[in-house]
């Protein structure tokens, strides 16, 4: 039987104490390293979620490309932007030397819901560009940012800068602004912080002052944080998009209409749809904003996040701060100098804001009043009114240019 020496193995160890030490922290600190980086690495992984470019395109055929809802050269003049917060789809096209006009689309829709306006200028001689929000689309989704204004400010700078024309700098003359539904928020917000680039802002079925009695308890439950898991929320809100049963309209005795229900609201049923006035894409005719949404739920990983992280921190409430600075812009124009106004100003020093008499979300009235107070008076305002409810920018968008062209005093051909 063999002895244990303990006298021996404690004179190992005492001896070789600062050594052994040295291995262990050196492990244990390897170790450390490995399991920060592995969790870093899955948390980069789950940073960034790719749109359909990258985890539809390269899978399937071309004629299947072709056939897709939402096809990726549904519009002309696409480019795909490479930035820090992912890849961005943007399209531009029009004369080169034409008024420069920069569409923002809304909440769940691609920039396809504003291809209709676009063509529609273009006719007049404008240079269009559309991009899809973060999230929708052919544009990636970054999960970790709230969706903001300071992330869709940076959006619009990033497309703005990506194109081969001077769209910001000295004697570009500036572009126009136009905004859809939450489009029309992020694009008031942009204005009042960035006004010297922007010579027109046009505002159809705005977001940012709609009145907090939209907010009903159903959505202020799915849209909460730290109360129910987010991938249940993610669930549930998937159902609501899908039309499931969370869409049914709520009651009075319920809070109102949801904010949310802008959704439906922003997507026309398909009857509806079939009286569009024009189509959203020269090139392919057939194509239909609604699959094209149900197709972008089926396909785009990321939408659910961007959906959820819109509706809690977009420009869609409480924004009277950022519509007063503007305000503020419109009302110094006007009693500016000659030779400051032609320094860069927006149009008739006022904004233009286009309502749906039957919208439920963006109520007429309501947008009347408060923008009219927000902006500090009727004469910053320029209002007209479409027949029509909250989808009138997709359905009756040859009566949208119309106005846009006669707020513009564009020659109408």
């Amino acid at each position: 039987m063999a002895i244990i020496d303990y006298d021996s193995i404690s004179n190992f160890f005492q001896a070789n104490y600062s050594r052994i030490s040295l291995i262990t922290a050196a492990s244990l600190g390897l170790i450390s390293l490995t399991l920060i980086a592995s969790h870093r690495s899955l948390r980069a992984r789950n940073k960034l979620i790719r749109s359909p470019r990258t985890t539809l395109l390269p899978r399937i055929t071309q004629p299947d490309i072709d056939n897709l809802a939402y096809p990726p050269d549904v519009l002309p003049g696409l480019r795909d932007v490479e930035t820090p917060y992912g890849t961005m789809r943007v399209y531009e096209w029009g004369p080169e030397d034409g008024r420069k006009v920069l569409c923002v689309h809304g909440i769940s829709t691609p920039c396809l819901a504003l291809g209709g306006v676009a063509h529609g200028l273009v006719a007049k001689g404008c240079r269009v560009m559309l991009f899809d929000l973060w999230g929708r689309g052919y544009s990636d989704e970054p999960s970790d940012l709230p969706h903001d204004t300071r992330l869709y400010t940076s959006q619009i700078l990033l497309a703005l800068t990506s194109s081969p024309l001077s769209w910001t700098g000295e004697g570009s003359g500036g572009f126009s602004i136009i905004g859809y539904s939450l489009g029309g928020g992020i694009a008031a917000s942009f204005t009042s912080y960035f006004p010297d680039m922007v010579n027109s802002l046009v505002l159809l079925a705005p977001s940012g002052l709609v009145r907090p009695k939209h907010i009903s308890s159903t959505s202020k439950f799915l849209y909460s944080t730290g109360i129910v898991p987010e991938s249940l929320l993610q669930w549930l809100v998937k159902r609501r998009l899908r039309g499931g049963p969370l869409s049914a309209t709520p009651t009075k005795d319920q809070g109102g209409a949801g904010l949310s229900d802008a959704v439906e609201e922003e997507v026309p049923k398909r009857s509806t749809a079939a009286a569009t006035s024009a189509s959203m894409s020269k090139s392919r005719p057939h194509v239909d904003i609604q699959e094209a949404v149900v197709w972008q739920l089926d396909n785009h990983e990321g939408f659910p996040s961007a959906f959820m992280s819109s509706i809690r921190y977009a420009p869609i409430t409480d924004q009277q701060e950022d519509w007063k600075r503007l305000g503020q812009i419109l009302s110094a124009q006007k009693g500016a100098t000659e030779k400051l106004i032609k320094r860069r100003s927006l149009e008739k020093a006022k904004v233009l804001i286009i309502m749906g008499s039957t919208d439920p979300i963006i109520v007429e009235k309501e947008l009347k009043d408060d923008s009219t107070e927000a902006l500090g008076g009727a004469g910053n305002v320029d209002f007209r009114t479409i027949s029509a409810g909250h989808e009138f920018a997709i359905t009756k968008s040859d009566e949208v240019v119309g106005h846009i062209v006669d707020f513009w005093s564009l020659e109408v051909e």
